[in-house]
């Protein structure tokens, strides 16, 4: 059996290695490690969990271990496609060169520039970055790509998934032409078959299993899962994942449970910690130290379930996983293969369960035709459950309003229906108004005599009115007393005249 010391591997390395326990490499590591030492490229095809950081960190600290690095100018890269598997390709990076004097630089989000752009500055020796942060540094002028030697390329079907190919091909033009690229995935999808002619040169192929394969040591596990009511199918299939937490017993040591949408994750976690379960979400919305902090916690035991998204599907070295939980079946029938690859890893067992909705069904089929195999049903834990049961406990306020809503529904269909009101005859109103007490009253006290319609009324005789016509406009004017109106007595008018007159 072909041992570490048997790669040709730096003494130093070889000292780490010893240090963490490893003598024998898996065969992904047996199959890359002697050719990228010969400065080969090298097209890696694995199943997740198969070793495939130390297969390309071990040869480069070996190759590194000689030479200098320049200010802002890395000697090697890597590419890494979410924050928590570029800090564990840093973490191995640390482990195995802590006998060389060899420095590294962590380009992720949720840092400081500034920090990043120190370390830049005094020169490393290896850049591990995600490519969204790379470009940022290059195009703010605080980075070149012209003296990197060894370019690797990790997790490469998930750049693509996430839409990282136009970058990984924008920084494939920035590095040297004579650079030694390194490209490891678990799938081979259309689009990388074809970057990798594009961007290696006469690689060598290292395949271990077929690709798109599931380990054989993880228990995969199927249950379908059927609603009562379209709008109580969330709360129903929360209620499926506790009892099949449940159903496992002491075995479930800790699970990763997997759901499509971040909102989801949100959601199932609440949901879970709510009914007394040890669980936190972890999803690409979080910060970067939250995140940190969650998967510390669960790989130091202090969290038994990670409610994720499939940002943490990909590259997470968590030996002890016991059991992954597929709370929705994954869209992109690749994501099924990476995320059951959290459980089974370094040798150990594993189990793998999912819950399947009649929607998922199509996605289910494209998952059993990339695999190649049926997964096997498992029946449902709550399938005699009532449907009280299944339903999730509503917030009590939520409970309040419906318990009043449905008395307010039973009172009306007991309250007794009225009797109809007879008809009654409507004695008509007339329509001048009715005087009222005090307006009586004054009436009474000072009669007003009737007016005369104006058309009733006599016309003034014709020769006043022909001596009035006859009269200047401004004698006519004063003759006018006004305010007075046409009621004016005739002593006033009189006593007016006589004053114009004296």
């Amino acid at each position: 059996m072909t041992q570490f010391s048997d790669l040709n591997l730096d003494p130093r390395v070889l000292q780490a290695l010893a240090d963490a326990g490893y003598q024998t490499p898996t065969p992904i590591q047996a199959g890359a490690i002697p050719a990228a030492l010969e400065g080969k490229d090298v097209l890696g095809i694995a199943q997740t969990g198969t070793g495939k950081t130390a297969s390309f960190v071990l040869p480069m600290i070996t190759r590194l271990a000689q030479g200098r690095a320049r200010a802002r100018m890395p000697r090697s890269l890597v590419l890494c496609p979410t924050r928590e598997l570029a800090a564990q390709v840093a973490e191995n990076f640390d482990k195995y060169s802590k006998h060389l004097k060899l420095t590294k630089a962590l380009l992720i989000g949720g840092v400081s520039f500034k920090d990043q752009d120190a370390l830049i500055d005094r020169g490393v020796d290896v850049l591990i970055a995600t490519p969204g942060r790379l470009l940022d540094h290059f195009e703010r002028g605080k980075l070149l790509l012209t003296g990197v030697q060894i370019m690797v390329v990790d997790e490469a079907d998930r750049m693509l998934d996430m839409g990282f190919i136009p970058d990984i091909e924008r920084i494939f033009g920035l590095t040297p032409f004579t650079r030694q690229t390194l490209f490891f995935s678990a799938t081979m999808a259309p689009e990388i078959e074809r970057i990798t002619k594009t961007f290696l040169s006469n690689p060598a192929k290292v395949e271990v299993a077929r690709a798109a394969t599931t380990g054989e040591n993880i228990t995969q596990g199927l249950v379908m899962f059927k609603p009562t009511r379209r709008e109580t199918e969330a709360s129903e299939k929360r209620a499926v994942l506790r009892a099949l937490i449940d159903a496992e017993g002491e075995a479930c040591t800790n699970a990763i449970i997997f759901c499509n949408r971040k909102m989801d994750v949100d959601i199932v976690a609440k949901s879970l910690k709510k009914y007394g379960y040890n669980a936190e979400a972890i999803h690409g919305d979080l910060e970067q130290a939250q995140r940190m902090r969650t998967l510390d916690a669960f790989r130091d035991g202090k969290l038994r379930l990670l409610v994720a998204s499939d940002v943490a599907a990909r590259g997470l070295d968590i030996p002890a996983v016991s059991h992954v939980f597929n709370f929705d079946v994954p869209s992109h029938s690749e994501d099924y293969v990476h995320r059951i690859g959290r459980t089974g890893r370094a040798g150990r067992s594993g189990k793998a369960l999912t819950i399947c909705a009649p929607k998922d069904e199509k996605y289910l089929a494209a998952i059993e035709g990339l695999v190649q195999k049926e997964i096997p049903r498992v029946e449902n834990p709550l399938k005699d459950a009532p449907p009280r049961e299944l339903r999730e406990d509503r917030p009590r306020r939520e409970e309040r309003g419906e318990r009043r809503g449905r008395n307010r529904r039973e009172e009306r269909r007991e309250a007794p229906a009225a009797e109809p009101v007879a008809a009654t005859e409507i004695t008509p109103i007339d329509d001048a108004r009715e005087p009222r007490p005090d307006r009586e009253a004054r009436a009474e006290r000072e009669p007003r005599p009737e007016r005369e319609p104006r058309a009733e009324r006599a016309p003034r005789p014709e020769r006043e009115r022909s001596e009035r016509d006859r009269r200047p406009r401004q004698e006519a004017r004063d003759e006018l007393v006004v305010g007075m109106g046409d009621d004016v007595p005739s002593f006033i008018r009189m006593s007016f005249a006589e004053r114009r007159a004296g």
